[in-house]
């Protein structure tokens, strides 16, 4: 087998995968295949991730946090997969239909070329309430001969998947999932005990189907082949008629509307909640180690969500998600937590089932512990996100004032306490950042008690900010490093500082210098990593590239800025996806993936660059 990269990546037309270069090898002999090769594809509660070669390698289970029926990413051997593919040598070009998350890939090899559009497709009023994967085959030129095998994994060691054989044909089981597989224009349907395979030959102008139709703990509708394939088009006009509603006029079009689409893929529909990531325990080293479960809803993404939801003039995301959050923060309060799940829980525990992990990365992990931390950057996201939500012409119930006018007081006297700060560490600090997170809440809850939208003096709230600012500017500006330190005393660099120049506390020459000293110390090309000392550990932090974009911009220093972000635009891959990390040395990603916060740091950089 011998698939296709782009290394013209660094022209906008060849990175969104539209020309075949040189064929290299991108499995491993384990058979995992390389972070950069996988396209992601969703319907509002699930996300697939396909690498180049055909092979859906991870797929939970009506949602993106239930059953892993499909996990080979971090499990080759047991994890499962759907593959689809030619059974001889291929090149491959793929980018995404128009204005959507259906992907079209097509296969070129000797004997002819074949187009495979791969849909998690959606119904006529949203979500369909079955999930439903639609795989369409069409023959372009020539003969091509493809296999096809719908092989589910054992749920990450769980569970043993099996076939059962039903008045209306096979079905698949795992745990509490039903599945059925769905073919139109096949060769042969094999079924075994614990997988199907169905082999397909195309010609010019053949038309055939692999579809598989998936409930949990209820009955199955088996869904027609001829309907799941017309559920790819109306899939189709489906994103193509949310994206009309997307208002974007500035530059850097082509990945700004990009992100926006795969942003899209990571809000649960179901709760208006986003995902922090698609994935969980992709390794941000490959030294191992550092592998983390990324599906659930950080407060901090839904506040960077925000304001780019409400820029592109999306109203159903912006009301959903901050309803769900104000009413989940309510119900498990009086404080918020760092994290949640999609449907609203607090993460209760780790797990740490036996796989391998992606190429032997382990460990791989279920669960996340970060909710339970103290982070005080968690009030300033709160209030920033209430506070965009009340100046975009919206009100506050009364319910939300009182909470809200609550946890300002609780940040008035939290501020001073050490916590784990934005980076999750097990090493408590009075960091900076984290003080200037209660500053930042308590500068807004003054605004909205100001504006009649929460109850009580704001006196208090005013005070308190000012001597927040007053400490930070006492004890963490280092006048010899001519920036703000990680915490004081620390003679250490954390480029979080740069959300405040985002968030207004500096945009003048305290914080230009700032700039410049991260750049100098934890700057690698136009990359960043997160804090002094961590580049040992780990690659450099996406989010923190796009995050010094705006910071350059807010600081009065637009052309670096604009110079910077041409310079980022080659880093998404051939589909314009985006991970957490990258190793700065081969550009490889490293972190679970799609990852929320790359992909909104880099739309609110140009939303900053377009508006300033």
């Amino acid at each position: 087998m011998t698939t296709t990269t782009d290394p013209g990546a660094g022209t906008s037309r060849l990175r969104w995968g539209t020309a075949e270069t040189t064929a290299v090898t991108e499995r491993d002999d384990a058979g995992y295949a390389d972070l950069r090769t996988y396209a992601a594809i969703g319907d509002g509660r699930t996300i697939a991730l396909i690498a180049r070669d055909g092979s859906i390698d991870w797929l939970p289970l009506p949602e993106m946090d239930r059953t892993l029926a499909f996990g080979a990413l971090l499990d080759a051997e047991n994890g499962g997969c759907i593959e689809l593919r030619p059974t001889t040598d291929f090149t491959v070009q793929r980018a995404y239909v128009d204005h959507t998350n259906v992907l079209a890939t097509t296969f070129h090899t000797a004997t002819g070329s074949v187009r495979v559009t791969d849909s998690l497709n959606t119904g006529v009023a949203g979500r369909l309430p079955w999930a439903e994967l639609g795989r369409r085959i069409e023959g372009l030129t020539g003969t091509v001969t493809l296999q096809a095998a719908v092989r589910p994994g054992t749920g990450l060691n769980r569970f043993s998947p099996w076939v059962q054989d039903t008045a209306h044909g096979p079905v698949l089981r795992v745990d509490g999932l039903t599945m059925a597989v769905r073919t139109s224009g096949a060769d042969e349907v094999r079924v075994a005990d614990q997988r199907i395979d169905v082999a397909y030959t195309t010609a010019p102008g053949s038309r055939h189907l692999l579809g598989l139709v998936a409930t949990e703990r209820e009955p199955l509708f088996l869904a027609a082949a001829e309907d799941v394939d017309a559920g790819i088009d109306r899939t189709v006009a489906n994103w193509q008629a949310w994206h009309r509603a997307f208002s974007w006029d500035g530059p850097w079009d082509e990945a700004v509307r990009r992100s926006a689409l795969m942003l899209k893929l990571l809000i649960h529909s179901p709760s208006g909640s986003m995902v922090a990531a698609a994935t969980t325990s992709l390794p941000e080293s490959l030294a191992g180690g550092k592998n983390w479960d990324y599906r659930y809803a950080w407060v901090r993404d839904s506040a960077y969500a925000l304001t780019a939801l409400f820029r592109f003039g999306l109203r159903e995301e912006t009301h959903g998600a901050i309803g769900w959050l104000l009413s989940t923060i309510r119900r498990h309060g009086p404080e918020p937590h760092v994290c949640y799940t999609l449907g609203g829980d607090v993460p209760d525990g780790v797990d740490e089932p036996d796989v391998p992990g992606w190429r032997g990365n382990a460990p791989v992990q279920e669960g996340n512990g970060a909710s339970h931390q103290l982070q005080l950057g968690v009030y300033g996201d709160l209030f920033s996100i209430v506070a965009l939500y009340v100046e975009h012409g919206n009100v506050l119930d009364a319910d939300t004032g009182r909470m809200l006018a609550a946890i300002a007081d609780t940040a008035c006297d939290r501020w001073q306490q050490k916590d784990a700060g934005m980076w999750e560490l097990h090493d408590p600090q009075h960091y900076t950042t984290s003080k200037l997170g209660c500053w930042q809440a308590l500068t807004k809850a003054v605004e909205l008690a100001e504006a009649g939208q929460i109850p009580g003096d704001p006196a208090r709230w005013r005070a308190e900010a000012g001597r927040i600012s007053a400490w930070v500017q006492d004890n963490a500006w280092d006048a010899e490093k001519g920036a703000y330190l990680w915490y004081p005393g620390s003679g250490m660099l954390d480029a979080s500082i740069l959300l405040h120049a985002i968030s207004g506390f500096d945009r003048g020459e305290r914080m230009s210098s700032t700039l410049d000293a991260l750049r100098a110390e934890l700057g690698c090309g136009p990359h960043l990593y997160r804090y002094s000392g961590v580049d040992v550990e780990e690659g450099v932090f996406l989010a923190c590239s796009y995050w010094m974009v705006s910071a350059l911009t807010l600081c009065g220093r637009r052309d670096e800025a604009v110079a910077l972000m041409d310079r980022l635009q080659d880093v998404p891959n051939d589909v314009g996806l985006l991970a957490e990390m990258v190793d700065p040395d081969t550009g490889a990603f490293l972190g679970n993936l799609p990852q929320a916060l790359s992909h909104l740091a880099l739309v609110n950089a140009a939303i900053t660059v377009a508006e300033n």
